[in-house]
């Protein structure tokens, strides 16, 4: 990793907390922000002025270097507040670690885990009552990285802002999808950047899900690029499938986001006694064991979403309705398991959750 100076953060506290101001009753997601955020800067081939500051706006110069070529990558991670009063943050080594990978991938600086895990320690610590207690709800913290060389030139940059921003929020869905098979567009192709979290991915998918969304769908499962035979994953998130009582999940490769839920969720219905399969599902098979009557669930996974049912897929000009969704549906099993450990209701048999 890249050197960086002795560790110093400088807190700069807010003179007046925004707190008062959060509708809690509507929180929705992506809405309200916390008072705080962290953040470094890498120039000299080190990490330096590392701060905490009131969170807000902040200059930058239309020449910056990832609004030209795109040096831009971000994570996604949550902390949740125990009844006791305590927050702990699930996996967010496991997200550090992601956000390295896509940052070699992206040719930019990678960020060292003493620097990392203590700016986010001091930041969640400081905005500790932004943690909803609700159930259903926690802080989605956002470390956001890029690019930030002055120059037009075609170039690798040599300076780089990690920010990181946190905001309290509730479940990213509230109802079950609609989804729609995409067969023309392609999110990833091998060789590509579909493992990373890098921000050119979600720019590229907007206007196929939006052609999606005109036909009535929530969101799109994206193929493979060559063939558009085999699914990869479910909008933003990693796509799962129940077909004749197991877990079936496309295998991980270099199209598909190595999902830190993905993986909770394949740990935790193992652990449950499911059955569980990483490997190539074709929309054939998906269409033949719906016809079947052995096709039980879809649902999506990821941070924001923890897990996201889905009640109908859409596919050649066919929708195909799922059976009902309910709590005991293996999706809605592993996450209330799930949501158990993240709230301290369960053992965290893993050592997933990180306390602040």
């Amino acid at each position: 990793m890249n050197a960086t100076e002795t560790m110093q953060i400088e807190v700069k506290k807010t003179k007046r907390s925004r707190l008062p101001d959060v509708d809690w009753k509507k929180l929705g997601f992506g809405n309200f922000f916390s008072d705080h955020m962290f953040i470094t800067e890498f120039s000299g081939g080190q990490w330096k002025n590392s701060r905490i500051v009131p969170y807000g706006k902040f200059e930058i110069s239309p020449t910056l270097s990832a609004l030209h070529y795109g040096q831009s990558i971000f994570e996604g991670m949550k902390a949740y507040k125990y009844s006791n009063g305590e927050v702990y943050m699930f996996r967010p080594l496991d997200n550090l670690k992601r956000m390295n990978v896509s940052a070699e991938r992206m040719a930019m600086a990678t960020v060292p885990e003493e620097l990392f895990m203590e700016g986010l320690l001091q930041l969640v610590r400081l905005d500790s009552n932004w943690v909803p207690k609700e159930e259903g709800r926690s802080l989605y913290i956002r470390p956001l990285l890029f690019a930030t060389e002055e120059h037009i030139g075609v170039k690798i940059s040599d300076t780089y802002d990690l920010i990181i921003m946190t905001s309290p929020v509730e479940t990213y869905y509230s109802q079950p999808l609609k989804v729609l098979v995409e067969t023309k567009y392609t999110r990833a192709v091998p060789g590509g950047v579909g493992f990373a979290k890098t921000a050119g991915n979600y720019g590229r998918s907007h206007y196929p899900t939006r052609l999606a969304q005109q036909k009535g769908y929530n969101q799109l499962i994206w193929t493979d690029g060559y063939e558009h035979k085999y699914l990869e994953e479910s909008g933003t998130m990693n796509v799962m499938c129940v077909i004749n009582d197991t877990l079936v999940t496309p295998g991980l490769h270099d199209t598909i986001l190595a999902g830190i839920t993905r993986d909770s969720v394949i740990i935790t219905a193992k652990d449950l006694g499911f059955k569980v399969e990483e490997r190539k599902i074709s929309v054939d098979e998906l269409v033949d064991s719906h016809k079947k009557e052995t096709l039980q669930e879809i649902f999506g996974v990821g941070t924001a979403a923890t897990i996201a049912p889905i009640s109908l897929f859409g596919y050649n000009g066919n929708d195909y309705n799922l059976p009902p969704i309910t709590d005991n549906n293996v999706g809605g099993k592993i996450k209330k398991q799930l949501d158990d450990i993240r709230k301290g209701r369960a053992a965290d048999r893993h050592g997933w959750m990180y306390k602040v």
